[in-house]
């Protein structure tokens, strides 16, 4: 699969500044840290996913190798890759481990930001007093199919999305009305239980989420009859997405907040937009170039001339040099699909194919026999092999 784009990842701007990195990236890293997240793997990615980006985009080096040359610009020989990580292999060798280390690096000692606390006191509120967790829901995926014509010039579709929604009756608590909700008594509000493990390394502490009260930290004694104590109810959603010219089948879009509601009024869960492409009558895709047959007359081939070709989204002229050979590949600059994220677009190749034509009528029969006795029109023999030659030298 293709790798996004970094500032998509982290929702920032080609233009952000560091200040603006750093935050982007500490508020995708909290969501997604796998201790908020304990057997999600998907989290587990999208965590790996924003730490990458950030440690790219916060090197003014390696930034501008990906500005100019795209994630093939991060390779080995090209900037070097993630200095200090994977062994020296580039982006490759980046794991959960590698993520973590960059997140505890810059995040992990102490206040952030005027926040007043840790980024630990943040995700599992303190020392004993904090804010419980609460859930988050599940990811949704789907596929868009898209046209050439849609991937050239970048496209809004709106699909219609069937997920799970906050229910309206109970104001997605799942209390119903009247009642109330009380402190889990397992773990004491907090949403996850802490565990002590002593071993040959040491003692290891262990945060898991809560089973009484599933991570929200309270308990519900009457239930609300519509969605039975879920707080969420089956339901669809219109969701519009924005599709920037030059993606490829495999690319896709995170879209926040669109997947399923949470239990009992946590926070939704993403939908991604995976990018498929509809086969083209015409074109055939290359990366950034488009490929056409275009059929041409036997006079056209051997006088040259200027036709009309097709292209994404209209047409254009081209100019056929007098001639020109079946299978001849003719470049028309400019005319493919436009680079995804950089400036520029690739080019239309087009291959000739001499149409012959399968009727004739007597006088055509009679202009071609006259054409040929024409030398021009008399093929050039065939260079003599190693056996014709042997043959005339012997008088054979």
């Amino acid at each position: 699969m293709s790798k996004r784009d970094y500032y998509d990842i982290l929702g920032v701007d080609k233009g952000s500044g560091d200040s603006e990195i750093k935050s982007a990236y500490r508020k995708k890293a909290m969501k997604f840290h796998p201790d908020r997240n304990p057997g999600d793997s998907s989290a587990e990615d999208k965590f790996k996913e924003a730490t990458e980006a950030y440690e790219v985009l916060k090197d003014q080096q390696k930034r501008q190798m990906y500005d100019q040359y795209g994630h093939a610009g991060l390779g080995q020989g090209a900037g070097g890759g993630f200095g200090g990580f994977g062994g020296g292999q580039g982006f490759e060798g980046f794991d959960l481990s590698d993520a973590l280390r960059s997140f505890m690096r810059d995040f992990g000692g102490g206040s952030q930001g005027g926040g007043g606390g840790s980024v630990f006191e943040e995700m599992f509120g303190g020392g004993g007093g904090g804010r419980q967790r609460r859930n988050r829901g599940e990811d949704l995926r789907i596929r868009v199919k898209l046209t050439l014509e849609e991937i050239a010039e970048g496209v809004e579709k709106k699909v219609k999305v069937n997920r799970q929604v906050g229910c309206n009756t109970c104001a997605s608590s799942g209390v119903a009305a009247g009642s109330s909700k009380t402190t889990c008594p397992q773990c004491k509000g907090h949403g996850q239980v802490r565990t002590l493990s002593i071993t040959f390394l040491g003692t290891v502490q262990q945060v898991t989420t809560c089973n009484s009260c599933r991570g929200t930290g309270e308990i519900i004694a009457d239930a609300c009859k519509t969605c039975r104590g879920e707080g969420r109810v089956r339901g669809s959603s219109e969701v519009a997405i924005n599709i920037p010219a030059g993606v490829s089948a495999g690319n896709y879009m995170t879209i926040d907040n669109m997947g399923n509601a949470a239990p009992n009024g946590g926070e939704s869960g993403d939908l991604i937009a995976i990018f498929e492409e509809v086969e083209h009558e015409h074109f055939e895709r290359h990366g950034d170039h488009i490929i056409c047959k275009l059929p041409i007359s036997f006079t056209t081939a051997a006088m040259g001339g200027s036709v009309s070709v097709p292209i994404l989204g209209g047409t254009a002229k081209l100019k056929i040099p007098a001639g020109a050979q079946p299978g001849k590949t003719l470049k028309m600059r400019g005319k493919g699909i436009p680079h995804l994220h950089r400036n520029g677009q690739g080019d239309q190749l087009v291959q000739i194919v001499v149409w012959v034509p399968t009727k004739l009528s007597s006088d055509d029969k009679i202009l071609l026999e006259k054409l040929e006795l024409s030398e021009s029109f008399v093929p050039p023999k065939a260079n003599k092999s190693f056996f014709d030659k042997l043959r005339d030298s012997l008088g054979v």
